[in-house]
Formats: C-alpha cells, structure tokens, sequence
C-alpha cells in the first residue's frame, strides 16, 4: 500500500490533503506527560527507546495523522559530539558555551557519534516495525546554523546576535563547526533512513534571523551538501527541509538545496506559495500554531482558505511552528475533522 503522506512527497496531489502536526507528541496530551514523569530527564527519555517509542505513537491512537516523527531533540548532535547539555525546567535547553576554535578543539570530538546515539537508531527501528502500515515515519534533526545557535551562545536566543557577530568576526572558526555540524548531521540521517525511517525533516528554526548574504552562507549551503550527502546513500529518501522565517529566500532554498519538500512557517502568503513555491516543491505547512489554540470560526476560516489555496498542488497540511503546550486537544480533533472533510 502507497501511503499518502509519501504520494504528496512524489508530487501527486491529494484530497483531502495528507496531515500530521510537528510536536504532535508533547506536553498538550495528558498521555504525554504522565510518560514525561518516568524519565530522569529530557535527554534520558529521547535516549529511552521504549518511552520515545510510545510518544511517538500517542498522537496517532487519538488522531490517525498520516505520519509519525520520531520523538528527539535537535540537541542530541551537540550532546553526541561531547558538548555539555542540559535541560532544565523553567529554562529550557542550557549548554556549556563553545565561542572559538581551542574551545571546539578541546570539547567536539564525533568518534563516538553512533555509538551515542544508537537508542534514537533504536527507536527508529522500533517505531518502523510498530506504525500502523498507513503511516508514514518522518526521521528528523537540526539544521547546522539552528543547532549552533545553541552549541554557541549555551541557550535559547532571542535576538541572535552573539552568534551572528561570531559568524561574521571570526568566519574560520564558524565554518569549521559549521562543517562538522554538516557531517555528523549527514551520517545522523543516513542512519535513521536505515534504520526505516522513510522521510526526513530538517529543522533551520531559526534560519529566519539570518541575512540574505549569510542565509545563502549559513542555511542553504550546509542544507544543499546535507541533501547531497543523504541522496547519495538513500536516493528515494524524500527530505523537507524548513527554513522558518526565510520569506522570499524560500524559492532560493528550494532551487539550490534540492529538498523534496518545503515546511512553511504562517506568515507566508498563500497564493505567492502556491504560484511560486508550489510548482517546484510538495509544500508543508502553514496553519499559525496559536490559531490552533484558539479555535472556533477564525480556525475554521483560515484552514478553509489554507485548503483551497493550496489544495489544488502537491501539499501537507501542518502548522507554521509546532504544536504549543496549552493547545487543547480537543482544537487538534476538530482541526484533522476539518482537513479530512468530515464536519
């Protein structure tokens, strides 16, 4: 049985259209955080396959989505290659800072990289055998310049520019790390899709606060050699890539990465998606994920639109941004009721 979610991936067009939600599997299922509680901390539960296998499959028993993504992080790259992570409540993602290249010298080494993230091959294998056989599993990771914004400034950023500066003061030490955040995310995807994984997403969530100059530097060239190095082991391995915030470097992205797919954030406009963007690639997305939460008749007009402007092409439904945690489940119930047609 072809499953949809890989038929949209082909370019066929579909209605109603293919669904699944990023982070369909967290804190807004209740299901999910009585899971949450088992693990001593985030990085034991993503390196614990039989509770990442099961939240990973809790979304579908309650919403049948046409594809599962493997539960993780992005920061499991960091993590593998010897830097410092933590997560700490209330604070979110805390690192300890690599500013220069004696520091990258003296922390990343990526000999072990497989050998520390073989419970997330794990989980992969395990989801692959598990999924009910409609469904699609998505494999994913973090796109360079999103996961150095961690590995750099030790936290989440607002405003980015402690790494930025970095990149444009000291370009030697950046595309150093840069490279070696390309190649052990390279093998990381390989091993997913071996492990039976049949898509792949990547995350440039931050690819938004980038310029146009160090866009094409830092988002789309380390993506293009990631797609290159992917397609070279697993050909017929779809790739989506999601540079949030891009805007009109969209069409440049799809063009020179050569990703099957485009994730778009809400703050594109349809109808230019659907003229420009649509024609050269499957395009995900772009229901704003607070829109979710609010629900009722701004909701249900917006996926309407959503529907029948991009409806007519090769498309996913999804959000702009992942699913927030005081999403009521309910919304997302009503939500796959609307894009399947059944209201």
């Amino acid at each position: 049985m072809t499953k949809r979610f890989l038929q949209a991936l082909q370019g066929e067009t579909l209605s109603p259209p293919p669904m699944w939600l990023m982070r369909q599997a967290g804190r807004y299922l209740p299901e999910y955080r009585e899971i949450r509680s088992q693990a001593k901390n985030f990085l034991h539960f993503c390196y614990t396959p039989d509770l990442a296998v099961e939240v990973t499959l809790q979304p579908l028993r309650r919403y049948a989505f046409d594809a599962a993504i493997l539960f993780s992080d992005i920061l499991v790259i960091p993590d593998a290659l010897g830097q410092k992570v933590e997560f700490v409540t209330g604070q979110g993602p805390q690192l300890e800072p690599i500013k220069n290249e004696a520091q990258l010298e003296a922390v990343l080494d990526p000999s072990n990289l497989h050998e520390h993230l073989a419970p997330v091959y794990e989980t992969v294998r395990r989801l692959s055998q598990e999924i009910p056989d409609t469904t699609a599993l998505i494999g994913f990771a973090g796109a360079p310049w999103t996961v150095a914004t961690y590995m750099v400034e030790g936290k989440g950023s607002k405003n980015y520019e402690e790494i930025r500066s970095i990149a444009y003061t000291d370009p030697v030490f950046f595309q150093r790390l840069i490279d070696m955040l390309v190649e052990s995310t390279s093998l990381y995807l390989i091993e997913q899709a071996h492990r039976g994984a049949e898509c792949l997403q990547v995350f440039d969530s931050w690819a938004g606060v980038l310029s146009e100059q160090q866009f094409y530097k830092w988002s789309i060239e380390p993506m293009a050699r990631i797609v290159e190095r992917v397609k070279a082991v697993h050909p017929n391995v779809p790739i989506i890539g999601f540079p949030r915030g891009a805007g009109p470097l969209y069409e440049n992205y799809i063009r020179e990465t050569k990703v099957d797919a485009i994730g778009l954030d809400h703050t594109v406009p349809l109808e230019w998606a659907r003229d420009v963007l649509q024609p050269l690639a499957t395009v995900q997305g772009t229901l704003d994920n607070l829109l979710l939460v609010a629900g009722g008749e701004q909701m249900e007009h917006e996926v309407a639109r959503i529907l029948e402007i991009l409806g007519e092409g090769p498309f996913i439904f999804n959000l702009g941004h992942g699913i927030v945690p005081q999403t009521p489940p309910e919304h997302v119930e009503r939500l796959c009721a609307l894009v399947r047609g059944e209201s």
